[in-house]
């Protein structure tokens, strides 16, 4: 059964992904602010529904990348994060996503929270591409993947 992209992934939009997140109550502390941990959570799915929604055909892109590099894996390698603003529960944020720059074992990624045109989160994170447990280049047609991506549009700034 093939697996559709739906409204709950988000969207490319001009080389970012978009990744729309509700705060609830699970999501903040006891003054009703979001956690800062929750910010990691809602930064990995937007990283992780960008990866889902890459190229034209996102299952034989990974199925290829299996057979290359079986067990493969992103695992976050370094992450510089500024809080800038907090959000409340209730309140609707994007998190926009954007490939910075794609090495041979790497890519970092630049990833903002917006409440609207509000900037509220901003983070550099470093994904290093691993398999059999250690770092290893990123295959071919995964890296021209997130390359062609980042040409579609510019890193936010």
């Amino acid at each position: 059964m093939a697996l559709k992209a739906s409204a709950l992934d988000g969207e490319i939009r001009d080389g970012r992904h978009y990744q729309p997140v509700r705060v609830y109550y699970e999501d903040t502390d006891f003054s009703g602010v979001v956690y800062h941990a929750s910010y990691l959570r809602f930064m990995e799915r937007g990283r992780t529904n960008y990866l889902r929604l890459l190229g034209a055909d996102q299952r034989a892109l990974f199925e290829e990348t299996a057979k290359e590099a079986p067990g493969f894996a992103f695992v976050v390698r370094s992450m510089q994060i500024e809080f800038r603003k907090s959000a409340r529960m209730d309140d609707l944020l994007d998190i926009v996503t954007a490939t910075q720059e794609v090495r041979g074992a790497s890519v970092t990624l630049h990833q903002r929270v917006m409440r609207g045109d509000e900037l509220l989160i901003e983070a550099h994170v470093q994904v290093a591409f691993v398999s059999g447990g250690r770092a290893r280049r990123i295959p071919e047609p995964l890296r021209l993947a997130m390359r062609a991506d980042h040409d579609r549009g510019s890193a936010p700034t």
